[in-house]
């Protein structure tokens, strides 16, 4: 095995910070707060386990683009043309409830940021609207730059608070508090919704391809497989650390306090602050604030970009005249998605818990399917020996097939049953 260098490692570090951008959005701030709030400690294992078994289909993302130049959804089309449009249906079906969820949280933190009162979904319009603004000229450079820079503020910001919270409060619930039951039929679907986004769709697979091989041809680099493993790596074991601290945050701030986690954007703001600030003290006020804008700005923004540039790809492989149309296609698409992300968020902003809980069950429920489709393209005969998987990594994606399919079947069994 040939040794990384440092200068390998920094020309090859990115994609995988830009993932971690994109993981540590609702799933953390929203979902894990949330579930630490609600249950404790209770659901930790859930949060464990879901990184733990889904770490090899993410993995896969940057190992198959390393291993063949090309992003994943050419690989599905090439696998199997089935597989490619299983992928489309599943991306088109739930981009704008994923775009919508992380953009509403987005626009909801902006008044305490600015002081300016404004509906939500208003907000909401200017968060999206200034991304696109940022995004229009298509460089992948701006967003690797940018992503970096608000990801080491997230950073800094979400470590204040965690000393704060371990030295001021103290895991202690009100006396008398009776601890909420986990296999319950609202505790199974919020442990599906809690599981589906965590620490990110298995779509993001395909996304991270995408960055992979963009990335290679900014820097004219084709790094190692140890490089593109260690810039994995860096994202996704920080993702769920954070996830842990979110969980850690929302259990000893808001569990046991009697309070009920808001169902609209705009209630869910003022309560993720006031009780930081109320268990904290007012100076807490700015940090939270500022970590919390941080942490979802980031996700919008890189999910503002995604979804196009997902979607210019599969046109490219539908229709290969396309491809010299690459970066008007993706204007064309930025605006357009943005613009049905804004509806659906026009239509049910105010169902904001809703919205939330939709999108992040959709992708869990999608979670095998894609799961299966990535274990299959990355043993495909083009793949060379030194890229395919250990033994180990192999076996860890035939059990996390396994627990994904579970957990999908316990979720329709008590959907139904119920």
């Amino acid at each position: 095995m040939v040794v990384s260098t440092l200068e390998g490692i920094k020309k090859t570090i990115g994609p995988g910070i830009i993932m971690a951008a994109a993981a540590i959005g609702v799933s953390h701030l929203v979902q894990s707060t949330r579930a630490g709030a609600e249950f404790g400690f209770a659901l930790a294992w859930a949060v464990i386990l879901a990184n733990i078994f889904k770490y090899p289909f993410l993995e896969f993302g940057p190992r198959y683009a390393l291993a063949t130049g090309m992003n994943m959804i050419q690989g599905y089309a090439k696998m199997n043309r089935s597989a490619f449009w299983i992928f489309v249906i599943f991306t088109i079906s739930t981009m704008f409830a994923i775009h919508a969820a992380v953009t509403v949280v987005t626009g909801s933190l902006v008044t305490h940021l600015t002081g300016i009162e404004l509906p939500v979904v208003w907000w909401s319009a200017i968060v999206l609207l200034f991304c696109v603004l940022l995004l229009i000229r298509n460089q992948y450079s701006f967003l690797d730059i940018a992503i970096k820079a608000l990801m080491l503020i997230f950073a800094v910001t979400t470590v204040i608070a965690m000393i704060a919270a371990f030295t001021v409060t103290g895991y202690q619930p009100d006396p008398g508090f009776i601890a909420p039951e986990v296999w319950t039929v609202s505790g199974v679907a919020f442990l599906i919704a809690l599981m589906g986004w965590m620490p990110i769709p298995i779509d993001a697979a395909a996304w991270h391809s995408i960055w992979t091989v963009e990335k290679m041809k900014q820097t004219g680099y084709k790094p190692k497989l140890g490089e593109v493993q260690f810039d994995f790596n860096i994202g996704y074991i920080g993702a769920a650390i954070i996830a842990l601290c979110f969980l850690t945050l929302g259990a000893f701030i808001m569990y046991g306090s009697g309070q009920e986690y808001a169902s609209n954007a705009a209630a869910f703001s003022n309560q993720f602050v006031n009780l930081y600030t109320l268990t904290l003290g007012e100076w807490s006020a700015i940090i939270i604030v500022i970590c919390a804008f941080t942490t979802m700005f980031s996700t919008t923004l890189t999910v503002t970009d995604t979804y196009p540039r997902v979607l210019t790809h599969i046109l490219n492989v539908i229709k290969p005249d396309t491809l010299s149309k690459h970066k008007q296609i993706y204007r064309y698409l930025l605006v357009g998605v943005s613009a049905g992300s804004f509806l659906v968020l026009y239509l049910l902003g105010d169902h904001f818990r809703f919205l939330i809980d939709l999108a992040t069950t959709l992708s869990f429920l999608t979670a095998p399917v894609l799961a299966f489709m990535n274990h299959k393209l990355i043993h495909q005969p083009e793949i060379a020996g030194e890229y395919r998987p250990k033994p180990w990594l192999y076996w860890l994606s035939i059990f996390g097939i396994i627990f994904l399919s579970i957990f999908a079947l316990i979720y329709i069994y008590w959907m139904i049953r119920f």
